[in-house]
């Protein structure tokens, strides 16, 4: 199925504005892996994380370091969010030293977290160290989501920890789906579950088979529901009541613009860069391949970002096996840097898994 002529004028002009956003390569975001702890057993966990994983949660004074150079080399702080991502951030003592320390050094932050270990009283703490964002993982009602995330009770402590972010006006706050062949067919109890929660952001993503997820069946829709998925998001916008969205991987083709609010394009290593927890110099935390550009304790940081990331900037040695042939490679440039494996191959396309070949 082709693209029909709105979506094919409209992505044209996004891939001109893409292509020029790729030139200025401007800094908004900076994800830290801050621990690969995590008090959850996930079965779509893509960092295989532990409850007590073999490496050491990295000392906030060396993430810091990084924060200094880019402040020292005129980038303006105030406009670059900090995401503390995992593992589980909670796992870390000192989360609430740790955003005080980007506050203080005005850089806006926040983080993704499974809301396990979120009680009132850390949450106050949070919020008081300067938190402006969160994210919290919800996958289905209480069986789907206690099976996902391996933990009985997992469910409970989520929805507690959503009903109180929600009672925070200003606090940009949102909850992630995984969309799987359990909890497809619920999803619009869990979307009257989350309105009844007073939640307004609402992003849904599929599984991509890496991690644990590689080889588990269970986690992978197939091509009727993955449309059936996206129709849900697109007849939910429709609606209103809540802001459903697909998350930021994958070229869509006639859904682009329906089912979120921008056209496709991965940000990773164009605006978005990433600290992992042994330093290594990455862009989004869902990146699990090699795609490395250096390592803080041995790089300049900055000097990575202006300099580095071509892989992710250069998008032609993508432009292999099936995306060779592709009609529709100037709007995807080859999908999400996290579909790649080591060896460069696309582990999935999401416009086949709608259209087929």
């Amino acid at each position: 199925m082709g693209l029909d002529l709105r979506h094919y004028l409209a992505l044209s002009l996004n891939a001109r504005l893409a292509d020029k956003a790729v030139r200025a390569h401007v800094l908004r975001e900076i994800f830290w892996e801050s621990t690969l702890r995590c008090n959850l057993n996930c079965r779509h966990c893509g960092s295989d994380c532990k409850l007590q994983p073999g490496q050491k949660d990295m000392p906030l004074e060396d993430f810091l370091k990084v924060l200094d150079r880019v402040k020292a080399a005129g980038m303006d702080s105030h406009h670059i969010m900090i995401v503390v991502s995992g593992g589980e951030p909670l796992m870390r003592q000192d989360l609430e030293q740790c955003g005080r320390a980007f506050y203080e050094r005005e850089f806006p932050w926040g983080m993704v977290t499974n809301g396990f270990a979120l009680t009132p009283e850390r949450f106050s703490r949070l919020l008081a160290a300067g938190m402006r964002a969160m994210t919290i993982s919800l996958d289905g009602l209480e069986a789907e989501h206690d099976w996902m995330r391996g933990v009985p009770g997992s469910f409970r402590r989520a929805e507690k920890a959503i009903r109180m972010a929600c009672t925070v006006p200003d606090l940009a706050f949102d909850v992630v789906t995984c969309v799987n062949k359990r909890n497809y067919p619920h999803l619009q109890e869990i979307k009257e579950f989350l309105i009844g929660c007073g939640l307004k952001q609402w992003r849904l993503f599929t599984v991509f088979p890496a991690g644990r997820a590689a080889n588990d069946p269970e986690l992978q829709l197939d091509r009727e529901e993955f449309r059936g998925l996206m129709e849900f998001i697109k007849a939910s916008r429709k609606e209103g009541r809540i802001k459903a969205s697909y998350g930021c991987e994958g070229f869509l083709g006639n859904y682009e613009g329906d089912v979120r609010d921008n056209f496709y394009f991965c940000n990773a290593g164009v605006s978005v860069a990433g600290v992992l927890s042994d330093g290594s110099i990455s862009a989004c935390t869902s990146i699990r391949a090699n795609y490395h550009q250096g390592n803080i304790y041995k790089d300049d940081f900055v000097e990575v970002w202006e300099k580095g990331f071509l892989p992710y900037r250069k998008r032609d040695w993508m432009k292999k096996d099936d995306c060779a042939t592709c009609k529709y490679w100037k709007f995807c440039k080859g999908n999400g840097m996290h579909l790649r494996d080591d060896n460069g191959r696309l582990i999935t396309c999401h416009y086949q898994r709608i259209y087929g070949k």
